[in-house]
């Protein structure tokens, strides 16, 4: 590796610096070229993922795990949703049957890791196009909702470092991650809700898109709380892998996994969010006429 002369954090800044500017440029064009960003990111953290469970005495099959993301991103690109039940159910026997023909132990362990890489390297990411292809008759695209997402992440991450650094006292998940307290955490949420206010100020005032605070502020919670979580929980597997990063790819940041943690269960969750309370509010009108009806 070429050495540039930077200390740890300062090239831990330039490598977020560039990936972050790569991640929201495919975003912000769409299309192909956040499929291109996709399928890259999603195959590394697969490798990065496959390689954790390796070291635990865990064989999940990365081909049967690659050859279902790439059907699954097929499917989500092309919007063909009916699809995407009958890929699951094809690719978790294969799951079965790869298993069945290799022999080698551990069997159901094997058979688990390859389902739930499935899921939580592909499938959950794969949700940003969802979220960035979300529209209705107030908003062009869900761009915009993205940016804040993003944005508040980035938040939490600052937030949690400092608060925690200065006033950390209270573990929050000692077992876990030793390093994680309370207090940080605490700052994370606030720092992101900021985030997001600041964002929906930008997009309110100077892009005129009508978007009411609140719902700003509950898409900044919803983003650090789950940002937080997916952080823990990909903590959680290297922990009992008994492995420190999930690669060596991002310098100063680990893998891509490392990196893309506080992504993984925050996008379908984001989604979610957006699509029944932001862009499809009709069955919200249904359930309150059906509640006046019941009195």
């Amino acid at each position: 590796m070429i050495s540039l002369g930077l200390n740890k954090n300062a090239v831990r800044m330039l490598t977020g610096f560039i990936m972050g500017t790569f991640v929201m440029l495919s975003i912000i064009y769409g299309g192909i070229p956040m499929l291109i960003m996709l399928i890259f990111m999603v195959f590394m953290g697969s490798m990065e993922y496959v390689k954790i469970l390796n070291h635990k005495g865990f064989y999940p099959s990365l081909k049967v795990i690659c050859l279902t993301q790439a059907i699954l991103t097929a499917v989500v690109f092309f919007k063909r949703f009916d699809l995407v039940a009958i890929t699951l159910t094809i690719c978790a026997m294969c799951s079965f049957m790869w298993v069945l023909f290799k022999g080698r132990q551990p069997y159901i362990a094997n058979v688990a890791t390859s389902l739930l890489g499935m899921v939580y390297c592909g499938w959950f990411p794969l949700h940003l196009i969802f979220l960035r292809d979300l529209h209705c008759d107030k908003y062009d695209s869900g761009l915009g909702f993205v940016v804040l997402m993003f944005t508040a992440i980035l938040m939490t991450d600052v937030g949690c470092y400092y608060v925690g650094t200065k006033f950390g006292k209270h573990k929050l998940a000692p077992v876990i991650s030793p390093n994680k307290t309370v207090e940080g955490s605490i700052g994370g949420m606030i720092s992101a809700v900021l985030g997001a206010l600041l964002i929906w100020l930008y997009m309110y005032k100077l892009l005129s898109i009508d978007i009411q605070w609140y719902i700003a502020v509950a898409a900044g919670l919803i983003s650090t709380i789950f940002a937080q979580i997916g952080d823990l929980c990909e903590s959680l597997i290297k922990r009992d892998a008994g492995v420190k990063d999930s690669g060596s790819s991002l310098p100063g940041h680990g893998g891509f996994l490392d990196r893309s943690d506080s992504f993984v269960l925050t996008i379908p969750v984001m989604y979610y969010f957006c699509k029944c309370f932001v862009f499809h509010t009709e069955w919200m009108t249904t359930v309150t006429n059906f509640v006046k009806g019941l009195f």
